[in-house]
């Protein structure tokens, strides 16, 4: 009987490790239908918080967490249970861009440690190509005492999650997956056909998945990029940008892009991996490093355009209260991890700027241990100056350009100061507000 039926009956059960905003929505995919499911993570308190049914990432709901079967828990030991192994933890950058592998080894040594004969490791966690095979199945095999295609196989399945997305979802992404060889494959193919109902899409090797995954999101940074290079240009020649990309996205062609600010976990991170491993390769990236220049250089740029406007308005800046709307590194998703928000306030304070943060979606204990941003709610707002409107959350939408208005002090329109980080109001908009305003 296949590793896949002995699923399908119960006979045997899934480990996800990692239980974040990938592995979280698989882990319960898999319950619900019929998987038994141990959800494992390092951290215990996030385990309490789940066994208590709450949902801090907003991708699956609290009824889903109160309702799963699946088994949460931060003692490694119950992972012996397991003999389909997912891993799902975050890859993040040091200080210089290059990758940080610590969480994905770690992990490694966790399922290596707990690991028995039979098993199938697959791996979800961004990397560069090669990781997989080079850098985790060393691992898996030192810890176990196993040897990998004779003991247990390997896989990698990058995962496609876009966290706060409401529209594509897990089960209706076409998931990319591999195995060290056929058996493997099918095996892992079979299984995560289970819970991604449009499919899956199997490639030849381990290290192929690996680039489709860094390949995507670069061709995303790359694209974004264009746009604020475009928007910079356009901001010295008076244009507006955004009806610029309207009258381009007209044509059939066009694909759709914005600028705008570029951070979180994958596409502001992923990027590096890929070029960190060309250049140990000999090859020094053209376009894609450039981009990462362009896009890590926007918060910066923003902080500038309102400094400026601020000067223009008749405001001291130092003395002036600047209110940001949104912390998070996109909207309508409580993940602040490499916001690019943080980079609008760093260079706001270098100027003796400490701006009002407000974010409801954002972890106040999030903000302060990783920016040291002290949250402030939005009805406790008023007499601002200057109002940055960085993250399009659906609340900041629904307030319009009337609701961002009563923010301000009782002052003439014109020295009022509204940056539109995220092109939510239009030019005749701003235009008949009589604010100062500047929009990316």
């Amino acid at each position: 009987m296949s590793l896949f039926e002995k699923l399908k009956t119960g006979e045997e059960k899934l480990a996800l490790v990692g239980l974040g905003y990938v592995g979280m929505p698989i882990a319960l995919a898999f319950a619900k239908e019929g998987i038994n499911v141990i959800g494992f993570d390092l951290n215990k308190e996030k385990i309490k918080i789940y066994q208590s049914g709450i949902d801090p990432t907003n991708e699956v709901g609290d009824e889903a967490i109160k309702n799963t079967s699946v088994y949460f828990t931060s003692d490694e030991n119950e992972l012996k249970n397991a003999k389909f192994h997912i891993v799902a933890v975050p890859t993040p950058v040091n200080q210089d861009h290059t990758p940080d592998l610590t969480p994905v080894v770690g992990a490694s040594e966790i399922v290596g440690r707990n690991l028995s004969k039979g098993s199938i490791v697959v791996f979800e966690s961004t990397v560069y190509p090669g990781v997989t095979e080079d850098v985790c199945i060393p691992v898996l095999e030192k810890e176990s005492g196993l040897k990998c295609g004779v003991d247990f196989k390997v896989g990698y399945s990058p995962e496609r999650i876009n966290p706060g997305d409401k529209v594509h979802r897990l089960e209706n992404i076409k998931k990319i997956v591999s195995g060290m060889d056929q058996e493997a494959l099918e095996e892992i193919k079979n299984i995560y056909d289970l819970v991604i109902k449009v499919g899956t899409y199997p490639v030849s090797t381990i290290k192929t998945a690996e680039a489709v995954k860094v390949v995507e999101n670069s061709q995303r940074d790359i694209n974004i990029a264009f746009m604020n290079e475009l928007a910079m240009v356009f901001d010295r020649m008076e244009i507006d940008t955004n009806e610029v990309v309207d009258g381009m996205n007209t044509k059939w062609n066009a694909l759709g892009f914005r600028p705008g600010l570029v951070g979180g976990h994958c596409i502001g991170v992923d990027p590096y991996y890929f070029t960190y491993q060309a250049e140990k390769l000999g090859y020094h990236s053209q376009i894609i490093l450039n981009g990462r220049i362009v896009n890590d250089s926007m918060g910066t740029y923003v902080a500038e355009a309102a400094v400026k406007q601020m000067i223009e308005a008749g405001q001291a800046p130092k003395k002036s209260k600047v209110v940001i709307l949104g912390l998070t590194f996109k909207e309508n998703c409580p993940d602040t991890r490499n916001s690019k928000v943080n980079d609008i306030i760093k260079h706001l304070n270098i100027y003796g700027i400490t701006p009002v943060v407000v974010d409801a979606w954002a972890s106040e204990s999030d903000a302060m241990r990783e920016y040291g941003v002290k949250l402030t709610k939005l009805e406790d707002v008023h007499d601002a100056d200057c109002v940055i409107v960085a993250v399009a959350h659906e609340e900041f939408k629904d307030m319009g350009l009337k609701g961002v208005k009563n923010l301000f002090k009782d002052v003439e329109d014109g020295e009022k100061v509204l940056i539109d980080v995220k092109g939510l109001y239009t030019v005749n908009e701003l235009k008949n507000s009589s604010l100062r305003w500047w929009r990316l």
